[in-house]
C-alpha cells in the first residue's frame, strides 16, 4: 500500500464527516471528499508538516466546500422542487401499445447516458443508487440525468401529436 493510500484510508472518513457537518447532504460530502483528497495529493509537496495532517485536510476540503457554494450560489437543487403533474406520464404511456411503439423510436434515438439510464429506471426497475453505481457517478448524477432524459422524451412525444 502507498503513502497515498494509507492516507486516504486513514482520513477519508474524518474529512467526509467534516464535509457532511458543513453541507448537511451526503452527495456534496462526497464530491468534495473526493476533490480534497485529488487536491491534496497534487499538492502534497507544499505540506510543511508544521500542523496535523488531518487538520491539513480538512482546511483544503473546506476551502473546496466555500468554493462549491460560490460556483452554486444560483442553483437550485432539485430535491427541493415540487414534482410537476404535467399529464403526460411517461411511464404510463409505456404500457398503451401504440405509445410504447413511439417511447421505444425516442428512446432509440437518445444520446447515451440518457437512454441508458432512462432503460435501467423504467424498464430495469433499478433505484438511482443502483443506476449511480453502474456508472460510478453519484446518485444526484443518476436522479439528474433521468429526469433529463425523461423531459426529452417527453418533449419529442409532444411532437408526435
Amino acid at each position: 500500500m502507498t503513502e497515498l493510500e494509507k492516507l486516504y484510508n486513514t482520513y477519508f472518513k474524518d474529512v467526509y464527516l467534516y464535509v457532511y457537518s458543513l453541507s448537511g447532504n451526503k452527495h456534496i460530502a462526497e464530491d468534495i471528499t473526493s476533490e480534497t483528497f485529488l487536491k491534496a495529493i497534487n499538492s502534497i509537496d507544499s505540506f510543511k508538516g508544521t500542523c496535523d495532517v488531518r487538520v491539513w485536510l480538512c482546511q483544503i476540503a473546506k476551502n473546496s466546500y466555500y468554493s462549491h457554494l460560490r460556483k452554486n450560489k444560483n442553483t437550485v437543487s432539485i430535491d427541493t422542487l415540487p414534482e410537476q403533474e404535467d399529464g403526460l406520464d411517461i411511464e404510463k404511456k409505456i404500457s398503451d401499445s401504440e405509445e410504447s411503439m413511439r417511447i421505444h423510436e425516442i428512446l432509440h434515438s437518445l444520446n447515451e447516458p440518457y437512454k441508458e439510464v432512462f432503460t435501467l429506471r423504467v424498464f430495469g426497475e433499478l433505484s438511482f443508487k443502483q443506476i449511480a453505481s453502474l456508472f460510478g457517478k453519484s446518485e444526484n448524477w443518476a436522479c439528474v440525468t433521468y429526469h433529463r432524459a425523461k423531459n426529452k422524451v417527453k418533449s419529442r412525444l409532444e411532437g408526435y401529436r
